[in-house]
């Protein structure tokens, strides 16, 4: 099996109901956090990791993503005729995203799950090992979350999640792993993954949070859950399943991932990156601290 991770995958092709109606003609991955839609986080991500390609996997009506990465020269011609030669750049700087991602595209078939993108854009793995990340996820860390990921794989080798601390109360809310060892440097071996137990009932008090290095030994288990599932017709193909059943005869880890983790796939997740973001920005934050700071309270309102 291939030591150097150079494949992703960025399952795209969700409803993001959750979002509705907000998400009713634009695609989730669309929305803005700061001045960039979320899925060019992710795409930024995986291009700082030393990812060179990526395989966006979409459905219908995700045709504005494509849109979004495709370079423009009419446009940027257009806009430094204009005299606009900042906004050319910008938007000069989002189309080289493509090639530098080698970003190719793949419409989604399947059973519906979050496994099935990546068992349809397995054809091209071979037996390389391959990033995995939402494209619904921010995340602000010194040493980018995927980087992280792909030296958590260059030292053991196996399948590995990325993990982060969680309240016990939110165990509701995520896959919890079990630990079997803690190997210190934020890097556990796991036996597997129990989705949203409640707090009593969770093995341990961290979140697998939508990252993953998978290998073929985990593609392999979509697939079987997939023959599977055209016999019975029933359930969905999940990740999480394939890794679990992975897990129960070989060797999985997480990586506690450094950093801020932003989830934006429901309302007030979403509010809160953007809020965050903007927070962040050094020309609107401070505007918008003294904004928040000059609004009443209105739980003291009569």
């Amino acid at each position: 099996m291939a030591t150097t991770i150079r494949r992703a995958v960025i399952p795209a092709a969700g409803l993001g109901s959750r979002l509705l109606p907000l998400t009713k003609a634009t695609p989730k991955e669309m929305l803005p956090v700061g001045d960039k839609p979320v899925i060019e986080h992710t795409v930024r991500e995986l291009i700082a990791s030393g990812i060179t390609d990526i395989t966006i996997v979409v459905s219908e009506g995700k045709s504005l993503i494509l849109d979004h990465f495709r370079p423009n020269p009419a446009l940027v011609a257009r806009l430094r005729a204009d005299g606009k030669t900042a906004y050319a750049d910008a938007v000069e700087e989002v189309g080289e995203l493509s090639w530098q991602g080698h970003i190719t595209y793949l419409d989604q078939h399947g059973p519906y799950g979050n496994g099935t993108p990546v068992l349809n854009a397995a054809r091209n793995f071979g037996d390389e090992p391959v990033l995995v990340l939402w494209p619904d996820d921010v995340f602000v860390a010194t040493v980018p979350r995927a980087q992280q990921l792909i030296a958590a794989y260059e030292k053991t080798g196996c399948p590995v999640l990325a993990l982060m601390p969680m309240e016990p109360a939110d165990s509701v809310r995520y896959g919890v792993p079990t630990v079997n060892e803690d190997l210190g440097s934020g890097l556990l071996r796991i036996g597997g993954l129990v989705e949203k137990p409640n707090p009593a009932d969770a093995p341990s008090n961290y979140a697998a949070i939508g990252g993953y290095v998978i290998t073929p030994g985990i593609v392999d288990e979509l697939a079987e859950q997939t023959r599977r599932w055209y016999e019975h017709r029933s359930g969905e193909i999940y990740l999480t399943d394939a890794i679990n059943a992975y897990a129960a005869h070989h060797a999985v880890y997480g990586k506690v991932i450094q950093g801020q983790w932003y989830d934006t796939g429901n309302p007030l997740a979403y509010l809160t990156a953007q809020f965050a973001a903007a927070l962040a920005d050094p020309e609107y934050g401070p505007h918008l601290r003294r904004l928040a700071a000059d609004q009443p309270d209105p739980t003291t309102q009569p």
